[in-house]
């Protein structure tokens, strides 16, 4: 057969873009010799909606991704669903929508994920997102490149840093918008403690060390305890890692029982008890976009409240708040959601 020959392949495989999607890279200085060795170099991928929009100062929503995503997945298809850049196609295709471009970060770790923070136990994401990131695409895009008219979203620990972010620095961010984002953390991360306590003893002689020479020969995630102590480990190493990179654990890995020094240390970085602290920061927000399914397998849906809770002890009332009937997964359809009351909402003068 011809292949010149062969006939465009559509829908549900294919769907064309009417914005434009470029994929580029940073060598992140900030992120070389990070003590898990990851890669350097990033991919960053920028989206500009449809229409002669190259010269046009344009609004940025910052796009970040859940614990083990790394930049690619965007374009992972659920049956019978939009991939999320397509959902994002979709939105902006909307002459209703205010245009933005919209840039998708990259903060995978080996562990996982970084929960976009400094920590001497996996590097400078933070620095990265903050420092590098933002200024490469104000200096090769056409931006609108001030706080009011730039705000960052994400899921789970995407919601983190979504939250988190815009509080560590509103001189560069003006909204957020966070899905199922990681908050309140006795009810999201404490309730896996025995769980992790039972399968290092049971399978890894009580110890980290036996599980990651373990995981190191053998196809990773195929046991069903790997998510678990993989999430674990990696939030010890995000929150609660000393300057010379050692990872605490905030409880003792042959009981369970809390550690509360450095329990506290975790607490320090929980969104919901941030928020005093940075209470000045979050009213200058233009836009606070919160969501979480009813149903969501880690409570994500009870930690959402608590913040929306801190933020109306602020003195906070304008945001949007929303329970939906879901769980945590599949839920990449909210997205468009949040981006709309988002561009809405820095775009304007």
């Amino acid at each position: 057969m011809n292949e010149s020959a062969s006939p465009a392949v559509g829908p549900p495989w294919h769907r064309p873009l009417r914005g434009r999607l470029d994929e580029l890279a940073i060598d992140s200085v900030a992120l070389r010799g990070n003590p898990l060795n990851d890669p350097s170099v990033r991919p960053l991928w920028v989206y500009s909606p449809p229409g002669e929009v190259t010269s046009i100062e344009l609004p940025v929503i910052y796009l970040i991704q859940g614990f083990t995503g790394q930049l690619d997945m965007w374009r992972n298809r659920s049956s019978q669903r939009l991939t999320a850049i397509e959902l994002i196609d979709e939105l902006f295709s909307d002459p209703s929508v205010p245009p933005c471009r919209v840039a998708m970060i990259d903060c995978w770790t080996s562990l996982g994920g970084s929960q976009f923070l400094d920590s001497p136990a996996t590097g400078r994401y933070h620095t990265y997102l903050c420092e590098e990131a933002i200024p490469f695409v104000d200096a090769h895009y056409s931006t609108r490149a001030h706080r009011d008219h730039r705000a960052i979203s994400g899921k789970s620990s995407g919601g983190y840093g979504a939250m988190i972010t815009p509080m560590l620095r509103p001189d560069l961010f003006g909204g957020l918008a966070s899905h199922a984002g990681d908050a309140l953390f006795e009810l999201c991360y404490w309730r896996d403690v025995p769980e992790v306590v039972r399968a290092l003893r049971e399978q890894y002689g009580g110890s980290y060390e036996g599980f990651f020479a373990d995981l190191r020969g053998r196809m990773p995630w195929s046991r069903k305890e790997d998510g678990v102590l993989l999430n674990m480990w990696a939030m010890a190493a995000a929150y609660s890692a000393d300057d010379d990179g050692t990872v605490r654990l905030p409880f003792d890995a042959s009981t369970g029982q809390m550690i509360p020094e450095v329990w506290e240390r975790w607490l320090a970085w929980d969104p919901v008890r941030m928020v005093p602290r940075y209470a000045d920061a979050l009213r200058s927000l233009a836009a606070i976009y919160i969501d979480a399914g009813t149903r969501d397998e880690f409570f994500l849906d009870l930690g959402a409240t608590a913040f929306r809770n801190a933020l109306g002890e602020i003195g906070i009332a304008e945001m949007h708040f929303e329970l939906f009937d879901a769980g945590h997964m599949s839920i990449e359809y909210r997205y468009p959601v949040a981006m709309r009351y988002l561009a809405e909402r820095i775009s304007g003068s």
